[in-house]
């Protein structure tokens, strides 16, 4: 009868011990349909033919398969593909562990999700002393995050038939095949699902990339060359750099510099201090958002309190935006929403860009990275920036909905690279991104209707927000699109509980964030 899972595994020298290890993690599992396929890519001891001789010959379940000639990673793995049987593959590598229930948590997603071609599941790390940790508790399918580091890859489960259908592992690939086919399959699957348990452990040895992916530097290339084929094929015009570690890489879109964008900065005119210099602040945003980027298009639809803010402010705002300029006044009681409402009504912009009078632009390029996804993907409905408070600590890096509660992710950090697996230094699917920096594609931001005026100062964007999402659109965070917030400088923030109140009405309380996993 044919399994429901082949077991996968090349095996190149391993110690011995650990590869017996290896292979009684998938005679340990309580889910007995599957068959496991080694590899042997002809290593040179005599001694691992032998360890998988005997565990063929112990269970009919366990099939061999040795290389005359030693062909590489790729190599091996097309050989085990071709062994297969089963209608799921899952990659095991030759030193690595399963849990005991993998396979049966594997089995009831793929019932659960009948359409499924792709699983993943969490994982964590085991030393030589049986010791685990560095649990990563991954996001659920984030596509803009696979194409910044292969953060899926353990434990991997790929419905067989779509393996065959993009050819297999390809060659050019050694050290980040994994990364490439994942990349491949994503593009013609039809459901991915993340199943969130850990369900692999990722042994440490030396040499090994779980103990630095610096260990295999010819992998963080072959994983940069899979991301660049990958957008090649989906004609998403970008380069591809090495990120800031290795394992990270950085896309770098190309944008029209002359697409039309609109810059919506609501305004009362404040001024005040910001590192003992007195300024006015959006005096000082328009200066830095014109100054830092390149693009020609862009326009300044300024919405002002006519009973607030100072015609000299104005008059010097029109003079740093010259042509481009557009003022639409706002004569009511303070309602956040509507004046982003009605400067989005004046506005011309294909894409538009809801920004706070109380930022200052850090990154050169700031716009191109918020435009550029919006502009090249129909399916990414907004994007978000990175905001940092005075301090340089974070104020904003996407929305987290989860454990009954709304709030900006990794608030107050500051080391980038070493957060969740680097989560900082990565574009990447959000829940939600702040209206103080936030660009939506013209088309969406009417097809959702907008900000709603019954939130007028708080919990307005986490509605747009959800309400993109639920249209069928992605967020982006963009990770290198970098302003200061002096948030609250301009206006003091108060939350009502009748705010609360109309959030929840509207949407429920959030339980758990797809992309910031709940503690």
């Amino acid at each position: 009868m044919t399994p429901l899972f082949s077991v996968l595994t090349p095996v190149y020298e391993p110690p011995l011990a650990v590869l017996r290890e290896t292979i009684q993690s998938v005679r340990d599992q309580t889910f007995m349909d599957w068959e496991l396929i080694l590899v042997d890519d002809n290593s040179p001891s005599d001694h691992v033919r032998s360890v998988l001789r005997e565990a063929a010959a112990s269970d009919g379940r366990i099939r061999v398969v040795e290389r005359a000639v030693n062909g590489g990673i790729v190599a091996a793995s097309n050989d085990a593909v071709a062994a297969g049987a089963g209608a799921f593959f899952a990659l095991l590598d030759h030193d690595d562990l399963l849990t005991a229930r993998a396979l049966e948590v594997m089995a009831r997603a793929i019932a659960q999700h009948g359409d499924a071609d792709y699983l993943y599941s969490d994982e964590d790390k085991i030393d030589s002393t049986g010791t685990y940790s560095d649990v990563f508790r991954k996001p659920d399918w984030s596509p803009e995050r696979l194409r910044h580091q292969m953060y899926t890859c353990h434990l991997s489960v790929l419905r067989a038939s779509v393996v065959r259908e993009v050819g297999g592992f390809h060659e050019g690939f050694e050290g980040s095949q994994d990364h490439d086919i994942v990349l491949r399959v994503s593009e013609r699957a039809r459901r991915i699902v993340h199943v969130p348990e850990v369900l692999y452990h990722w042994r440490i040895l030396p040499g090994s990339a779980a103990v630095a992916v610096g260990e295999k530097p010819y992998a963080w290339e072959s994983g940069r060359r899979a991301v660049q084929a990958h957008l090649d094929r989906l004609g998403i015009a970008a380069t591809v750099d090495l990120g800031p570690r290795p394992g990270m890489y950085r896309v770098r879109r190309l944008v029209d510099y002359t697409t039309p964008v609109s810059l919506i900065i609501p305004t009362r005119g404040a001024s005040g201090s910001v590192w003992g210099e007195r300024r006015c602040f959006v005096v000082e945003t328009v200066r830095s958002a014109l100054a830092k980027t390149q693009m020609t298009g862009v326009e300044i639809v300024v919405v002002y309190d006519e009973a607030a803010t100072p015609t000299a402010t104005l008059d010097e705002v029109a003079r740093l935006c010259g042509d481009r300029y557009v003022s639409v006044p706002f004569s009511r009681e303070f309602n956040f929403s509507e004046k982003c409402n009605l400067g989005f009504l004046a506005s011309t912009g294909e894409v538009v860009v809801l920004l706070n009078d109380d930022v200052e632009v850090i990154s050169d390029g700031w716009l191109e990275e918020l435009v550029a996804p919006i502009i090249q993907e129909a399916d990414v409905g907004m994007t978000g920036a990175r905001l940092h408070f005075s301090d340089m600590t974070l104020q904003h890096a996407g929305h987290r909905y989860g454990e009954r509660s709304w709030s900006h992710a990794f608030l107050g950090e500051v080391n980038d690279e070493e957060v969740d697996f680097g989560a900082l230094a990565l574009n990447r699917e959000v829940s939600g991104a702040t209206a103080a920096c936030a660009a939506i594609r013209r088309d969406v931001f009417e097809e959702v209707g907008g900000l709603t005026e019954e939130l007028p100062g708080n919990f307005n964007d986490i509605d747009l927000s959800l309400k993109i999402t639920r249209a069928g659109y992605r967020i982006l965070w963009m990770a290198h699109s970098a302003l200061f917030h002096f948030e609250s400088r301009s206006r003091e923030r108060i939350v009502h509980q009748w705010e609360i109140d109309a959030i929840i009405r509207r949407w429920g309380e959030p339980d758990r964030d797809p992309y910031v996993p709940n503690s």
